[in-house]
Parts: structure tokens; sequence; C-alpha cells
């Protein structure tokens, strides 16, 4: 069994005894044997150690941690390293030793082996130097435990426990990290797929209306200006629907200035859902390909968007009466779908549809992927199911 199985089982096993415990505290009132009374201390100080180590290991949260790894050690003194041996913690008594940790520390992360020195201060017994080890490969960082007793088996295996616990919430905080970073690569990709399309023609239409409608060139030109300053934004991977929508405005003010009335847009939104928290940039792709599809090859074409309260959930609609296209394409395995233009080249049918779908997905759970309704002749639906309220995901 790897590592990260036997974290995944060792969280599992804490959560049904806080349930068990908690579910007893509520029957009795009280904690009433010394049993119950250690096993919530324990499972509490160890939460405390998550809540600083779920940020990574730095020298704030290991500041924050190491108090607490040291109760669950039962050390006299603990201290923390990065994963290059540097001190970044000392709690407890006797910190003249950092030097001598600080030099096993080094030792323990090149060769991710336990250390134990004997007798390395007066009033110290032994030092145990126990590395933070990922999945058998990476260290990325070092425990000390300093006790005045001689280390016998049981304070070993605590020791290793403890240890191990705190390298997977290490873990857990790295994931989050390169969650955070694949979202943000994945909206900077979007924002690329915007560009080429989008402002080459929203830049032509503009300079056709320089000299023959100064006054609304003018306004094209800020709204150009509003566009781009909110699409390429440099903070927050989410936003509320009423941002996302006055962008999507700002859009369609450009593409109907560029198309003129062979373009219309229908609006629906109920006021309720406004506030609704939902991906960065989620709607724009949406909105984007019911303009290209619902006006290719035709004279007109309409634009529909409806938001509609449905409950504990917003249900967020744009659909177009344009070509539409064959459903198999979308389920032979990709949203972005790609069929044979007027030329016989290719081109994407859907621009960056996937890419919604997985951050829609990614946030809020698999039931909150999108939905493409389509035919050929019969236009195209793409619908989202966005939760009112998500704890954790806020704008």
């Amino acid at each position: 069994m790897s590592v990260t199985a036997v974290v995944v089982l060792a969280v599992l096993v804490v959560v049904i005894a806080v349930g068990a415990l908690a579910l007893r505290s509520r029957t009795r009132g009280t904690l009433t044997t010394p049993t119950e009374r250690a096993v919530h201390d324990t499972l509490h100080t160890a939460s405390l150690a998550a809540r600083s180590l779920r940020r990574g290991l730095d020298a704030d949260s290991a500041a924050e941690a190491a108090p607490h790894l040291r109760t669950l050690t039962a050390a006299d003194s603990l201290a923390l390293a990065d994963g290059t041996g540097a001190v970044l913690a000392w709690d407890g008594p006797n910190e003249d030793l950092a030097s001598q940790f600080e030099a096993a520390a080094r030792t323990a992360a090149e060769s991710g082996r336990r250390n134990l020195i004997a007798n390395p201060h007066p009033n110290v017994r032994a030092l145990v130097v126990q590395p933070l080890v990922l999945d058998d490969v990476a260290v990325v960082g070092v425990m000390g435990v300093a006790t005045s007793v001689e280390p016998g088996a049981g304070m070993l295996g605590a020791i290793s426990e403890v240890a191990r616990y705190a390298c997977s919430q290490i873990e857990l905080a790295e994931l989050d990290a390169s969650r955070a970073r694949l979202d943000r690569a994945e909206v900077r990709a979007l924002r690329a797929q915007i560009s080429p399309h989008f402002i080459y023609n929203a830049l032509n239409t503009v300079a056709s209306f320089v000299r023959t409608d100064p006054d609304r060139a003018r306004e094209l030109i800020l709204e150009f200006a509003d566009f781009t300053r909110y699409s390429f934004r440099a903070s927050g991977e989410y936003t509320v629907l009423s941002e996302e929508l006055r962008n999507i405005d700002r859009y369609l003010t450009l593409e109907r200035a560029r198309f003129g009335p062979a373009l219309e847009v229908r609006l629906q939104v109920a006021p309720e859902v406004l506030g609704v928290v939902l991906p960065f940039l989620a709607l724009q792709p949406l909105v984007e390909n019911a303009v290209r599809h619902g006006l290719a090859g035709q004279s007109r074409g309409t634009v529909t968007i409806v938001a509609a309260d449905e409950g504990p959930d917003c249900v967020i609609s744009v659909e177009d009466d344009g070509i539409g296209m064959d459903p198999d394409l979308l389920r032979s395995g990709s949203l972005d779908a790609e069929v044979a233009g007027g030329t016989g080249t290719k081109e994407s049918a859907h621009v960056g549809l996937a890419n919604v779908d997985d951050r829609l997905r990614a946030a809020f759970g698999d039931d909150y992927g999108l939905v493409v309704e389509t035919a050929p002749g019969a236009g195209t639906k793409v619908s989202m199911r966005v939760p009112k309220f998500r704890q954790g995901i806020r704008a």
C-alpha cells in the first residue's frame, strides 16, 4: 500500500472517530472517561497542527505547527526544518541544540533516513531527526524531537506516525497549490483563445467607424477597453454572475456594431441569481460560440441567454439558432470537436467548452459540468448548473 493510500485510510479513521465521539458527546453531554478525553484532546491537537501545515511548510506555518506536534510526540522540544535541512522553527527548551539539529537535518534530508543522536546536551538524552518523506521519494522537510528519556520502540513509532501525519498535510497543501496553478494556467489559456478571434475583429470594427461616426468609434473603444480590462485582470479565479454578464454585454455591444441587425440577442435573467459565484470567464466561450455558429452560413442569427433560479442551483443557458452540429462529434471524446470548414480546413466547433467543463467540475463536482444539446440545422444550446452557494468558493 502506498503512503498516499495509508494517509487516506488514516484520515478516514480519524473522521469516523471524530463522528463517533461527537455523537457520544451529544448524547451524554460531556466526555465522561479518561479515554474519551484523551482521544478528543489528541484529535483537537492534530487538527490545530493540520490547520497550519495545510498552508505549506515555511517559517510561519512551522512556528505555528511545532507546539502542537510537540504535544503529539510528548517531546521536551521539537524542531522543524525545510527540505534542505534549514531550521524553520524550534519549540521548547535547549534551543542551543538547533545547530546540531540543522547539521543532522541536512544528512536526513539527503539520505531520507532517520538519525538518532545520543546525549547531545546535558539535559537531553536523545535527539531524533525524522525526515518528512512524500511517497517514499521526496523529502519535503525534517522534524527533530528532543527527549530527556531513552526513546523506546513505542516513542520512535509515535514519532514516525506524527511525521507521516504532518507529511500528509504538507502534501495536501502542495496539491492545493498545484490545483491553483492549474486553474490559473487554464484561465490564461482561455484568455489566449479569446484574443486572436475577438480582438482583431473588434479593432477592425472600431476602425470602420473612425471616419464615418467618430462618436460611435469612441464609445466602442471604451467598451473594448472595459472588456479587455476585465478579461485580463490579474487576480481571482471566480467572479459573480452580474460581473460576467456585464462583460458579456460589452462583448455583444462590439459584435452588434460589427454585424448590425443580423445579430439579435435575447436576455432573461432572474434577479435572485445575479450574486451567484462561478468560474471566471465561464460564460464568454459559450456566448462567443453562439455568435460564431449562430451567424455561420446564414443572414441572421439569434442568441438567447437565460439565467434561471432553480432552488439550490442557478441554471444558465446560451442558445443559438444556427447551423448546429452532429452530436456524435461531441460524444466522440471532446467538447472542443473539430469540423470541416468551407475551405476543407478544420476549425474548432466549440472553442473553450472543454476548458469550462473541466473548471466547473473541478470547482463544484461532476454534477455541474456543461450539457450540450445540438443537431445539424437545429442550432445549439449549452447549459451549466451552478450551486448558489458552495463553501470555500467566493469571488
